[in-house]
């Protein structure tokens, strides 16, 4: 199966956490964290669709100025996550810049952010830069029992809340289904392939009635001219297979409740990004900065049972220790890190 999501881990294992999320035949990005994102040319920092950041201390968040000004003089609504109180630490560092020229600027630059917490509704605001970003509240989210807070398109953005002495949220991206086609389908019916079978993907994915037209090309550049045909036709083309899982997990002290947290968001994930800044040997030390040693963070990939584990977020006291790191998450998660 071919993968629907791509990871990049923006300052390897041991910089400012930050994680880069392409999506195939998706124009938008996904960045979790918004450390050091120097690694982010941009081009790559305009395609982000989404912002979700677990918390805001300084490593998790110095990188958001870089961001904003690239975003500035661009029309685009950008959704941001955070914890409970993120919004405010939002608001005041726009509010740390002046704005009394904003209305020369045509495009407007708007940043609407959900607070998820435990209570039953989420908090939302939203802050624009032709209103020199002013506070608006928005109608509050309803918390949804399985931690969903941002449907983006075919994915969807879940978040748990975890306990780093202040809130820290873990992330969730998932694929709703993934979609195979049939080739041998394909070839039966006398149909190319190409960039139509998007539109194949789509139409149901998204539950289009079955006569549905769905316009048959080879390339971009033929579309406009293409001829159509129903879907209940071409319906059969499509195979669904259960969709891909990657899930980020930083900052957390290794408590029980936490462990449940983390856990039950991980679970079967295909690929699980998880903080495991200090060596099992300093338990103590993990315990009072409220981080999780190697062996915590192997043994709730193992908990979870998830595919591929991919540790960071290393102290740097590590310095050319990182091979015993990992294979301490080795030993206790059962997985080979490549």
């Amino acid at each position: 199966m071919r993968p629907t999501l791509h990871p990049r881990l923006l300052n390897g294992r041991t910089g400012d956490p930050a994680l880069y999320v392409e999506a195939l035949h998706r124009t938008e990005a996904i960045l979790l964290d918004c450390g050091e994102l120097s690694a982010l040319s941009p081009r790559h920092l305009l395609r982000v669709g989404a912002l979700a950041v677990s918390h805001a201390h300084m490593d998790h968040w110095a990188g958001f100025d870089r961001l904003l000004r690239l975003l500035i003089g661009r029309e685009k609504v950008l959704p941001v996550v955070g914890p409970q109180g993120f919004a405010r630490r939002l608001f005041h560092r726009l509010q740390a810049y002046t704005w009394n020229l904003v209305d020369r600027i045509p495009a407007d630059l708007c940043f609407e952010v959900t607070e998820i917490t435990p209570a039953e509704q989420w908090a939302r605001v939203r802050l624009r830069l032709h209103r020199g970003f002013e506070w608006e509240d928005l109608p509050p989210q309803e918390a949804k029992p399985d931690g969903t807070v941002l449907p983006l398109g075919p994915l969807r953005l879940r978040a748990a809340v975890l306990d780093h002495g202040t809130p820290c949220l873990g992330f969730a991206i998932e694929e709703m289904a993934h979609l195979n086609i049939w080739r041998t389908g394909l070839d039966a019916l006398g149909l190319p392939t190409g960039p139509w079978l998007d539109g194949l993907k789509e139409a149901v994915i998204s539950g289009r009635p079955d006569d549905h037209p769905v316009p048959v090309y080879s390339r971009r550049s033929e579309a406009a001219a293409a001829l159509s045909r129903p879907l209940a036709e071409l319906r059969e083309l499509v195979r669904e297979t259960p969709g891909q899982r990657l899930v980020y997990l930083t900052d957390f002290a290794d408590t029980p409740a936490n462990r449940d947290a983390a856990i039950a968001l991980a679970r079967d994930a295909d690929n699980l990004f998880i903080e495991a800044p200090f060596a099992a040997a300093d338990a103590a030390v993990a315990l009072d900065r409220r981080h999780l040693t190697t062996q915590a963070a192997g043994e709730i990939a193992r908990g979870a049972k998830v595919r591929r584990v991919e540790p960071f977020h290393f102290s740097p006291r590590y310095l050319g220790q990182e091979a015993q790191l990992l294979a301490e998450v080795e030993a206790a998660s059962g997985l080979e890190i490549p």
